[in-house]
């Protein structure tokens, strides 16, 4: 006997895996705010060095404040004011003459901090601390700070959940993630700040991953690809809702706060989630897992029958030793699954990475950029919605190969798109960015149906960990405009057309039950890397 064959008999998608899935989606709203956060908080506002120590004479207290920043601020090429420099004192002949540079003495660095247009945000990162000119590279490492800490984090709450189930790790990840966060915004320095975010990003990820996994357990075959398509909308709503929030709170301390705060009704509302009836049934907790399956019988208006008793449940071979726990050395003991481990990280890898080099460049359109922000995130909507049709129709691997592929060319069309013509490059990123959202919501779904169940928590946290590197890689790779404009063009180009190569060797899951032992994914098979069986397979083959 199956698991599915007991989901059968109490529904696999009722009005208890609705619960969880709507419980699911008001938890995961915050992450794709605090993920984008650092384009706002992180933002530089125009500034010059501060002058209003230079003189204290007469002749400059009574000039205008354009005319102070005249004599005392050089002027660039094309006419604006420095941003670092500064002269050692007033040249009042530039008001005269502003032409006349011959005699200007050499400008040195700004030596009593900085101005900054706050027309725009109250305060910024940037503007607390002055992480600006020799110092913005610390403003930049804000993203990868935080990044690197959802790094590590994925891949501890992966083995956690594995341990001690995903229902307590989720809540260890609800309250960790908002304590960090709302810590963090009552920073006195950078390097305290820089402390809490990443422990912000250790503790938030292990929400995404958990209840991805959450959620698949619960559901049937036929519904798994609804479920994840619904399950991705919740980041396509924080995307959209995020900028206006932003606007709203212009000051970062507030701003973190208030993206912070929805983790509140999360963490009330947890008592509501089940624990995963799979992963009890393999931990050997078998009176527990007919709990929660006679009370997703009742809430789904179905009769328990026989088959939650726990004699019954242990006819369920879910483990290939009874008592023995799984690390994230599974994943490389044998052949077959130590190869879909190299293919999954990979393809999370470069879907991440591109994904978020297209996202974290929100003054790419020239637009306002909370207008920019607004954009991403409502063109995620249609991309999401035509992802529950492909993964029917087209399949899982050709879905998550095709968007990859599409979402190249895009970026390598633009390479080629002259600066000149704005509207054309705009509407060539846009659909960069739907391609990429298609892969991401497909690549979630998918990469949870690869993996047995006994390791498929630790499988998540791992492919987590490896698409959190290539966000943490993303932002580095947008610097690299300073050498060549269309370097990170073509960088995100070729990281998305050799992940789509990748991505062609994973094995087709559409229509197959979810494997529950290694020696499901083992077994000699046909797929270049060992798909699960499907229920019929079993019974032709004995097993």
């Amino acid at each position: 006997m199956k698991f599915e064959d007991v989901l059968l008999e109490v529904s696999g998608f009722g009005r208890f895996q609705k619960l969880i899935l709507s419980l699911s989606f008001l938890g995961r709203f915050t992450l794709p705010c605090h993920f984008m956060l650092s384009n706002f908080i992180a933002a530089v506002p125009s500034h010059h060095c501060n002058i209003s120590g230079l003189d204290t004479s007469a002749a400059f207290v009574n000039l205008t404040v354009e005319q102070r920043q005249t004599v005392s601020v050089p002027a660039e090429a094309d006419g604006t004011l420095s941003s670092c420099l500064m002269f050692p004192e007033p040249q009042f002949h530039l008001l005269s003459n502003t032409s006349n540079t011959t005699d200007l003495p050499a400008a040195e660095p700004c030596q009593n901090g900085w101005m900054f247009d706050n027309s725009t945000f109250k305060s910024t990162l940037a503007s607390e601390w002055d992480l600006v000119c020799e110092n913005k590279g610390l403003n930049k490492a804000t993203t990868t700070i935080f990044f690197i800490g959802v790094m590590f984090g994925a891949v501890t709450f992966g083995s956690l959940s594995d341990k001690y189930g995903r229902r307590i790790m989720l809540l260890v990840s609800y309250v960790s993630g908002m304590g960090f966060a709302v810590i963090s915004a009552f920073s006195t320095s950078y390097i305290m700040f820089a402390v809490l975010r990443f422990l912000t990003g250790f503790g938030i990820t292990g929400i995404v991953i958990i209840s991805s996994v959450l959620v698949v357990e619960w559901v049937d075959i036929e519904n798994r690809k609804l479920v994840g398509v619904v399950d991705s909308l919740s980041w396509t709503f924080g995307n959209v809702v995020f900028p206006l929030i932003a606007y709203g709170f212009r000051d970062w301390r507030w701003l973190t706060i208030a993206v912070t705060c929805p983790l509140i009704p999360a963490i009330i509302s947890w008592r509501w989630i089940p624990e995963s009836a799979r992963w009890l049934i393999a931990s050997g907790q078998l009176e527990k897992a007919q709990y929660y399956l006679q009370k997703c019988a009742m809430m789904n208006q179905r009769e328990a029958t026989s088959t939650t008793k726990p004699e019954n449940l242990a006819l369920i071979v879910l483990t290939e030793k009874g008592s023995r726990k799984y690390t994230y050395l599974d994943l490389v003991r044998t052949p077959k699954i130590r190869q879909l481990a190299v293919l999954t990280g990979l393809t999370w890898f470069g879907v991440a990475s591109t994904a978020y080099g297209i996202g974290f460049n929100i003054a790419g359109f020239g637009l306002n950029m909370y207008l920019t922000q607004f954009i991403y995130g409502v063109v995620e909507l249609p991309a999401k919605l035509s992802v529950y049709y492909l993964l029917e129709k087209v399949g899982r691997r050709k879905t998550e190969v095709g968007s990859l592929l599409f979402t190249g060319v895009c970026l390598g069309i633009n390479i080629f798109i002259s600066k000149d013509h704005p509207g054309l490059r705009t509407i060539i990123a846009v659909l960069a960015r739907g391609f990429s959202a298609v892969s991401f919501c497909t690549v979630i779904l998918y990469s949870s149906e690869l993996y047995p169940t006994v390791i498929r928590q630790n499988a998540m946290g791992y492919n987590s960990s490896m698409a959190r590197l290539g966000v943490a890689v993303a932002p580095l790779i947008l610097l690299l405009e300073d050498i060549w404009t269309s370097l990170p063009q073509v960088v995100l180009c070729s990281i998305a057309i050799l992940t789509s190569l990748v991505a062609h060797f994973l094995p087709e899951t559409r229509g197959r039950c979810l494997p529950e032992t290694i020696e499901d994914i083992e077994r000699p098979r046909d797929d270049p890397v060992g798909a699960p069986v499907t229920e019929m397979e079993r019974t032709q083959n004995g097993l």
